[in-house]
């Protein structure tokens, strides 16, 4: 709906009743609070009689508090503080890894333009040259046969750190 004179005078004089920016979207009709707002705002009547009060909210009273009865309680356990044996310690050896190293100088079977969905990828001879090969093995699970799967993925190493290394990473947070 839009703004007429009619309306326009009435915003004002309801404004300046006090009324509220929600009282006077419920009286026009038709427009938001907001809308309300902003008509206000550009018409500059920002002086108002009296500032509108909100609507009292009444509270009821609140309840008297229950009686509290006392809840039978159940008879009190005691409890045996038990040893608990901790368990020894494994002291075994650990035997490193020996890294698997494998040289196959034969050539390979595959060039680039033959090589398959299941065949070994592994690299064989110098890219740049012209007799440069893949092995072309049968691979099962994954780019590389058995033998170059073994070489490409060696099992981490656990890494000794040395008592100087360690004594200057607990002492950081000190200097």
């Amino acid at each position: 709906m839009g703004w007429t004179d009619e309306r326009i005078e009435l915003l004002k004089n309801l404004w300046r009743d006090g009324l509220s920016a929600s009282q006077i979207a419920k009286q026009l009709g038709g427009v938001t609070r907001n809308a309300v707002i902003g008509k206000v705002h550009r018409l500059g009547l920002s002086g108002r009689a009296t500032p509108s009060k909100p609507q009292r909210t009444f509270f009821k009273a609140p309840r008297p508090a229950r009686p509290v009865t006392a809840a039978p309680s159940a008879p009190r356990r005691i409890y045996e503080s038990v040893e608990v044996p901790t368990p020894a310690k494994k002291c075994g050896t650990v035997v490193a890894p020996t890294p698997v190293h494998y040289v196959d100088e034969s050539p390979g079977t595959a060039t680039i333009t033959t090589l398959g969905n299941h065949m070994c990828k592994w690299p064989i001879g110098d890219p740049s040259r012209e007799n440069f090969t893949f092995c072309g093995n049968r691979a099962e699970n994954g780019p590389y046969c058995y033998r170059h799967d073994a070489l490409a993925h060696q099992p981490a190493q656990a890494k000794k750190k040395s008592a100087a290394a360690e004594l200057a990473r607990s002492l950081r947070r000190y200097i």
